[in-house]
């Protein structure tokens, strides 16, 4: 198993939100390891509304973790 995710530790909430869809995506691709039918199934969520507010709350859960993670990158 490669370590491609070392830590949610960013430096900013921008790199917090880019790591969660980097999750969203790893997620996918974890789950359907065939790059031919990820390809052929894109169009079918690509305009698909529902599909695409699902992955928003898959990607704002995964920031929530992270911005947890981070302390919420307060100031001390």
């Amino acid at each position: 198993m490669d370590n491609w995710l070392s830590t949610l530790m960013t430096a900013s909430p921008t790199e917090g939100y880019e790591l969660a869809i980097k999750l969203a995506r790893m997620t996918v691709k974890k789950t359907q390891a065939d790059a031919a039918i990820r390809d052929r199934l894109r169009p079918d969520y690509a305009e698909n509304a529902d599909s695409l507010i699902a992955v928003s709350a898959v990607v704002a859960t995964h920031f929530a973790t992270i911005s947890a993670a981070n302390g919420y990158w307060a100031r001390s």
